[in-house]
């Protein structure tokens, strides 16, 4: 490993570490744009400059592209180097048009600070500023091209590492434009990392537009709800709404960045029809009351038919706590049939995949973009999991080949520009060459039969689930040997259906005497349920999901439910009355309202939902990678 000295503090870094890099492991932070962790280095912007003084290589050089290497004596602080860093910002800002106090990258922007870092305060050019029209770029991302300071981190990023065509730089010298040929949406499942990726304010999250600062939002760590991957993600609220979402690193997970899904989609928890209240019989009512009246029609269907007559019901969306409570409420009711899915097909495929994972087979998308060899099963892996997808990108740009097996080639070649052979089947794919090997099987076109062929290949394997919480559904359904609720209701036993953010079919629903259900969305089941309870998002209490490799990861409360304040009926705002929540902010997680359930059925009171074998992932880092529960 190479020794070297900066700023004479002796640091040893691994072999081909830049000394960018070698100057961070030290706590030596040096302004930089173009360079990026994910992306590499290319020397565009010309900030990083340090004073080599000694060792192979002398004098100011940038350092993000200079690898560290023995016998290196290098200095930040030399006035060359500094007076060199000085001036790059002072000509990257003779053409910005120092609007700051409109930018929606206020607060958050790399130019602002690196500015003041430079020590540069005083405009000396005073002649006319270069200008850029600006192009409408879609729904989501506003573009303010004069901002731009031509560090090429969008183009490397939209182009080369996720594979875009409509996006990339034209034009040359003072005159270098980032855009499309012409005004359009971006087209790249992953364009909302612009947002992220921009050192300055070029391109802002147009759907949190001019609505806060930095320093006004709520944060909190959290995990993406949309698919099985569990991408780290920092969501942003003010006022009850949540404005934008950010990503969160994760090296084993989803690295830098977060599709544009897991960006932009945001309607659960805005949604003005979302359901904020309870509801009896479709009237409104408060929680007493409806927690009482489900209790009675409880005692009601259950005295006729039997208590096994009443199912509970989980889902692959609701968090471990919800999960873990379903058993507990089911012994509190005596023999209550209990379902962690809603369909056979889905629950059995499932169920095969987190089967037959293991420690040594369990694929996290790191292990794809360290893979030589990836083969894609039975899945549309952009629209399915379109962060593995990309991490099949990286995969191929480092020299991997890629299979197709039954289809799903076309949409990685079209979206990606990954290059795909096809392949009838697993057994035309030469695994046997490869030494690092990695299997993609989508659960929902693959059979169990076809899920077990993928895991008994030897190769490590990746199950793209149906859902975030999708594996802790399995263990528990094979754990407590339950089956699904289409199995159950088939057997002619169930007359009640209390579900818990479940996406229950209309056919399941039909003649029964009891529906009882607690979510966050407003679905035909809230309008048929006898009882609704409405439920926290995942944004509005903490939790924990598992995701398809079998990784629990935490997330945090980010914003206090309630109706956001942009939207609230003139009657309620502002409140002429005293009150302990905000309009609609009465909404609890869903293991609360099943521990007030087990309560009133007599059961005792409980403050934490995760005990025994779960009781290690009570405490777990939010902020950490994680920890697997195979």
């Amino acid at each position: 490993m190479p020794r070297l000295t900066i700023d004479n503090i002796p640091v040893e870094v691994p072999a081909g570490t830049s000394v960018l890099e070698a100057a961070k492991q030290v706590g030596i932070w040096i302004p930089h744009f173009c360079y990026h962790p994910a992306l590499g280095s290319v020397g565009a912007c010309r900030l990083c400059a340090m004073k080599f003084l000694e060792g192979p290589v002398k004098g100011v050089q940038m350092s993000c592209m200079i690898p560290a290497q023995d016998g290196m004596v290098v200095s930040t602080t030399d006035g060359e180097a500094y007076r060199m860093r000085q001036l790059v910002i002072e000509w990257l800002m003779i053409n910005h048009p120092h609007d700051c106090p409109v930018c929606d990258e206020g607060g958050e922007c790399l130019l602002q600070d690196y500015t003041i870092a430079g020590g540069h305060g005083i405009r000396r050019y005073q002649g006319k500023k270069r200008t850029f029209n600006n192009q409408f770029l879609g729904p989501y991302i506003e573009h303010e091209m004069n901002r731009c300071i031509e560090c090429y981190r969008c183009a490397r990023f939209y182009q080369d590492f996720a594979g875009g065509s409509d996006f990339g730089v034209m034009g040359s010298a003072g005159r270098v434009y980032f855009g499309r040929f012409q005004d359009g949406p971006l087209q790249s499942p992953f364009s909302g990392n612009l947002v992220d990726i921009c050192p300055t304010g070029v391109f802002t999250d147009k759907t949190a537009r001019f609505r806060a600062r930095y320093w006004d939002y709520q944060m909190a760590p959290s995990i993406c709800p949309h698919c099985s991957l569990g991408c780290n993600t920092i969501p942003a609220a003010r006022y009850r709404e949540l404005l934008k979402i950010m990503a969160r690193r994760n090296d084993a997970v989803n690295g830098w960045f977060i599709c544009d899904r897991g960006r932009f989609e945001k309607s659960p928890v805005n949604d003005p029809a979302r359901p904020r209240s309870p509801r009896i019989a479709g009237g409104e009512a408060g929680w007493d009351q409806a927690l009482d009246a489900l209790v009675g029609r409880i005692g009601e269907v259950a005295a006729i038919h039997g208590r096994d007559s009443i199912a509970l019901v989980g889902s692959t969306r609701l968090p471990l706590e919800g999960l873990v409570m379903l058993p507990r409420l089911a012994e509190a009711l005596g023999t209550a049939t209990l379902c962690f899915f809603t369909e056979t097909k889905e629950a059995e495929r499932t169920m095969a995949a987190v089967r037959r994972l293991t420690p040594s087979n369990a694929a996290s998308m790191a292990d794809v973009q360290a893979a030589d060899g990836v083969i894609v099963m039975a899945c549309d892996l952009p629209a399915e999991g379109a962060m593995m997808a990309l991490a099949v990108r990286q995969a191929w740009r480092k020299g991997a080949q890629i299979f197709a097996v039954e289809g799903g080639g076309e949409a990685l070649t079209a979206e990606l520009g990954v290059a795909v052979t096809g392949a009838a089947s697993l057994a035309q794919v030469p695994l046997g060459k490869f030494k690092n090997p990695v299997i993609i099987c989508g659960t929902g076109r693959a059979d169990p039969a076809t899920i077990e062929a993928a895991a008994d290949t030897g190769a490590k394997v990746a199950f793209i689930l149906p859902g975030a919480n999708a594996f802790a559904a399995a263990r528990l359904s094979a754990e407590l040997g339950v089956c699904d609720l289409r199995t159950a209701v088939a057997g002619g036993k169930i007359k009640g259906i209390i579900a818990f953010e479940a996406d229950v079919a209309a056919d399941l629903l039909a003649n029964l005497p009891l529906i009882a259900a607690a979510d966050y969305l407003p679905s035909d089941l809230m309008v048929d349920a006898a009882v609704f309870l409405p439920a926290t998002t995942t944004f509005e209490a903490d939790g924990t999901f598992v995701n398809n490799e079998g990784r629990a990861q935490r997330f945090k409360k980010v914003m206090e439910p309630g109706v956001p304040v942009k939207g609230l009926d003139p009657a309620l705002h502002p409140p002429h009355v005293h009150r302990l929540s905000p309009p609609g902010g009465e909404v609890f997680p869903s293991w609360q309202i099943i521990a007030a359930l087990i309560e009133r059925l007599g059961g005792v009171k409980i403050v934490e939902p995760l005990s025994g074998p779960w009781e290690k992932l009570r405490h777990l880092n939010a902020d950490g990678g994680g920890v697997s529960i195979l």
